[in-house]
């Protein structure tokens, strides 16, 4: 459609984009950190324009993803992805509220992996964007992170795993949503852009009835100074070639 866009994901798979509704590179970072396990049933929280499900698809091989969004313009484009990638088997857009999770459909206590790439910012804190597709996606107008935790929580089994990204601010109140909801922080990961700037990101994954104990990750660093990190260029793999450029 007008204003829309194909972004290569990788060889075999591309995703439908616009200005209002598109992925960076902190989506990417997040796809690779939650990687499903082969046969899994799993469901992405806020999917957006669907990239992770679809990345999940050409790097893993789950057994159903359940994509949940509550924007109607999003949900639509996300299906046309999905046809377009000839995925209907395997990935379903639902369109529901994450706050009323019990509503959507999707079966309590089912998932093995569950992420949402969450808002960074509160509702109130700093400007806010006019255009009401990336207002939700940038502040939480629609949740906040303790309904995300609420709703993964309630989704997985036991064992099960969530994965989240945030800016490094939110660390402790991330941690204490999770711990509230039964989830239990197990892995951390901070991100850098190089080794001479402080943390822009974190990657966090919970499990539920999981025990307390966690291990932090060596940090992440998108550059090396020649350009993408080696571990960088492995992340996007294919996308990168066909971007050649980060932060996209």
């Amino acid at each position: 459609m007008e204003a829309e866009h194909l972004e290569p994901l990788s060889r075999d798979y591309s995703v439908i984009v616009s200005q209002s509704h598109r992925f960076n590179t902190d989506t990417i970072l997040l796809a690779a950190f939650s990687a499903p396990r082969a046969g899994e049933i799993c469901a992405d929280l806020g999917t957006g324009c669907g990239a992770i499900p679809l990345i999940w698809c050409a790097k893993a091989k789950p057994h159903k993803v359940y994509a949940l969004e509550i924007q109607e313009e999003a949900c639509a484009m996300a299906r046309r992805s999905v046809k377009y990638n000839r995925l209907c088997e395997t990935v379903e857009i639902v369109h529901g509220d994450i706050r009323e999770i019990r509503k959507s459909g999707l079966p309590a206590n089912a998932f093995g992996t569950v992420s949402c790439n969450p808002p960074y910012k509160t509702d109130g804190a700093g400007a806010q964007n006019p255009d009401e597709a990336l207002r939700v996606a940038r502040h939480e107008t629609a949740c906040r992170f303790e309904d995300i935790a609420k709703a993964a929580a309630y989704l997985l089994r036991f064992g099960g795993r969530f994965f989240c990204c945030m800016r490094p601010e939110r660390l402790c109140g991330t941690m204490l949503d999770l711990k509230n909801a039964g989830l239990e922080p197990k892995r951390l990961r901070f991100v850098q852009q190089r080794p001479d700037k402080p943390p822009s990101l974190f990657l966090l994954q919970a499990n539920r009835g999981g025990k307390p104990g966690m291990t932090v990750d060596p940090v992440l660093f998108i550059e090396d100074g020649g350009g993408f990190s080696e571990e960088m260029k492995q992340i996007y793999g294919e996308y990168a070639l066909n971007k050649g450029a980060a932060g996209k």
